[in-house]
């Protein structure tokens, strides 16, 4: 009787801590720097996010490096309380076959509490490179083979990703050049040093704006409708069917957290998805606010499981890994 009243007393606690979930700050690692289009998304997503959970205190912690494996390891060891979560972006799905010695288990490591956006990417050029619209730059990428250079933001970056897929999908090799960052890889690009670079919306928008690069195509199924993006043929309708890519945020808790937690979390982000001032701010950046199944824990579970089946291959097929 003794040790059932106990029990009793026991879980009446734990459901009251539950109840009054989170009672202190919550922590959202970003594993990349802060000021990139990722810390950018959580920043946004933070604020939003807070309102549903009461107000609660979000803090960004910034733990860049290795691709965002860091930070992934960071939460994947981290206490299952809901107090220290993780917003990580395609990479949670390309770690697995670019990295050897992963510390964590992506599809075991975390409890899956939904998907935020999805970014598309855009295909730009150097402002000098003698083409002016997609089928020009193919004319141009048959004459020069074995002499283009690929810019990237390093390995697994999404710039990186898409420059993979492109390549497999042309079947035409291009020597790549992987940068610290997406900021010195613009920087040569739009200087002449390198000559294409496929990458994200939130990083190539302004300069397309600027006329300081050439836009040629962008990598979702249908068309932008962005003033800036909208007249871009999809890489699809030119000729590369099926070709698909785009960045997407999730956020994550690790693996073991009560399921009352993540059931509020989830709750909480669907709520944060639905804020105007968040949709606003993602359309600015040309990302897509999810709408779908996938902001269910079980179905964002399933995408990114998807998402490691598509992008194993290719990763493989480069032979480009690290330790």
């Amino acid at each position: 009787m003794k040790r059932t009243l106990l029990a009793l007393a026991a879980t009446l606690a734990v459901t009251g801590a539950l109840a009054e979930y989170p009672e202190k700050p919550i922590t959202i690692i970003v594993p990349f720097a802060a000021g990139g289009p990722t810390d950018k998304v959580a920043r946004d997503f933070a604020e939003a996010l807070r309102k549903p959970l009461n107000n609660a205190t979000i803090v960004i912690e910034n733990v860049g490096g290795a691709g965002g494996t860091l930070g992934a390891t960071r939460v994947a060891k981290a206490a299952p309380d809901g107090y220290t979560l993780l917003l990580h972006h395609i990479g949670m799905a390309t770690s697995p076959a670019l990295y050897r010695n992963l510390q964590y288990k992506t599809l075991e490591g975390f409890e899956y509490l939904g998907l935020i956006n999805e970014v598309p990417m855009t295909l730009i050029g150097r402002p000098t490179l003698p083409a002016s619209n997609y089928a020009e730059l193919l004319k141009w990428i048959e004459a020069n083979k074995g002499k283009i250079n690929l810019a990237n933001a390093g390995l697994g970056a999404a710039s990186h990703l898409c420059g993979l897929l492109y390549q497999s999908t042309l079947k035409v090799d291009m020597t790549t050049v992987p940068y610290k960052g997406t900021g010195p890889a613009m920087t040569d690009l739009i200087g002449g040093q390198v000559d294409i670079m496929c990458d994200q919306t939130t990083n190539t928008t302004s300069q397309i704006e600027g006329g300081k690069v050439k836009a040629f195509a962008v990598t979702t199924p249908k068309r932008l409708t962005t003033p800036i993006l909208a007249k871009l043929p999809t890489l699809d309708e030119s000729g590369m069917k099926g070709f698909n890519v785009s960045i997407w945020h999730g956020l994550y808790a690790p693996a073991g957290t009560p399921k009352a937690v993540v059931d509020k979390l989830n709750t909480a982000l669907k709520a944060a998805l639905k804020d105007a001032d968040f949709q606003k701010r993602e359309e600015a950046l040309g990302a897509v606010v999810v709408t779908d199944n996938r902001v269910n824990p079980a179905e964002h579970k399933k995408w990114v499981e998807s998402e490691i089946n598509k992008w194993g291959p290719v990763i493989k097929a480069a032979g480009q890994y690290a330790d």
